[in-house]
């Protein structure tokens, strides 16, 4: 008979509960993927310059998947992302080229533009009670076709030189090392002060050496793609606005009243209804916020290539959601983190860049992204039946 005390018993089964095990199957295919692509190049793949491109590359496509996982959440869709980059982005080479806009009323402008197209969908998904698909389904199809009318089919370009700067410049290397020590202080006075606020309310506490050891983890990972990114040219400035992103909208959707509110519509509208949760309002925002995301991922694309272009956008939309739905959202709604969805855009791109470096034909990485939109639906299905 074993001597183990009992509580020692129940503790394990209870531990290996609260694993994440999807997670870490991404992190593991990650980290295959890298591996694989790194053989069949012959180290080419994981050269500082070329994760510095994919870096670069990544970040418009996390800029669409934070809005999207937070639309996801609520247990809405947002397929109108990808053409509304592509039409901000091209209202901003206008005002740049044919306008002669000074680069800070650009961003204004085209901020306070994509805030508005996302309040005037907000508005007909809550208010009018207009299904979200179609509501974005529209604006896919419209949002193109302002698109072409705007640019007369032409790409615009060049831009201003201080415009670029958000899409083609680097950060000293100095001043990158103390923005990551800044930022790996940050993440450790969170993890403290939430093991404060899980003690003082008596939730469920994991032990101290777990997370000192989740610290110097994310703080070895930090520390690694600083250098790597300095072994270049530094840190992107799209990569820089991506964090200061992920940490905003990470605070949002896990310390603040709204946040909470997107999961409980998401995971049970009902509930959430007689709780007192302004559902409508609440969803209003998320599309706002999604679309305010979108004219980020706008003006970024075109400062980083110097031109306002019709294909701006193309497919983007199903990047972002199978970003989402990759880091871990559930299309049922309700479940589904920011970083997650950085995850998912970040093997979405892995994928993308790889195969470009291999000179993959154009037709099989849609057939790829595709099929793992695909799979990972199944897999949260499948994982859903599991909890069951």
């Amino acid at each position: 008979m074993s001597t183990e005390p009992q509580a020692n018993r129940l503790r394990r089964p209870e531990l290996f509960r609260r694993i994440n095990i999807r997670a870490y199957s991404m992190v593991i295919a990650l980290l295959a993927i890298w591996v694989s692509f790194a053989i069949l190049t012959n180290g080419l793949y994981l050269i500082p310059r070329n994760i510095s491109n994919l870096a670069r590359q990544m970040a418009v496509v996390c800029y669409l998947a934070m809005g999207m996982v937070l639309v996801i959440v609520s247990g809405n869709i947002d397929l109108s992302v990808g053409s509304l980059l592509g039409m901000l982005g091209g209202f901003a080479a206008i005002t740049q080229v044919y306008w002669q806009w000074a680069t800070l009323p650009t961003i204004a402008v085209t901020l306070l533009l994509g805030a508005g197209i996302g309040l005037f969908e907000g508005l007909l998904i809550a208010y009018l009670r207009i299904p979200a698909f179609i509501v974005t389904l529209g604006g896919l199809m419209a949002y193109r076709g302002i698109l072409l009318g705007l640019t007369g089919g032409r790409t615009i370009s060049p831009m201003a030189n201080d415009f670029k700067v958000i899409g083609q410049a680097y950060l000293a290397k100095d001043i990158g090392l103390i923005l990551t020590a800044m930022v790996i202080a940050l993440f450790a006075v969170l993890q403290f002060s939430k093991r404060r606020s899980r003690r003082l309310f008596q939730l469920h506490l994991e032990s101290l050496l777990q997370t000192i050891i989740r610290i110097v983890l994310f703080g070895l990972g930090m520390l690694g793609f600083t250098l790597i990114m300095n072994a270049y040219l530094g840190i992107p400035i799209p990569v820089i606005i991506m964090v200061g992103l992920l940490v905003i909208f990470t605070f949002i959707s896990n310390r603040t009243t709204f946040g909470r509110n997107i999961y409980a519509i998401g995971g049970n509208l009902e509930a959430a209804k007689y709780s007192g949760v302004n559902i409508r309002l609440t969803v209003l925002f998320v599309f706002m916020i999604s679309a305010l995301l979108s004219s980020v991922a706008g003006l970024v694309l075109t400062a980083r290539l110097d031109a306002g272009t019709i294909a701006a956008g193309t497919t983007a939309e199903l990047d972002a959601i199978a970003a989402a739905v990759i880091g871990g959202a559930s299309l049922a709604g309700g479940i589904g983190t920011v970083p997650g969805a950085i995850l998912g855009a970040l093997i979405m791109a892995s994928l993308d860049n790889g195969m470009s470096m291999l000179n993959t034909e154009a037709f099989w990485q849609y057939i790829v992204k595709g099929a793992m939109l695909v799979f990972a639906v199944w897999i949260d299905v499948y994982t859903n039946k599991k909890r069951d």
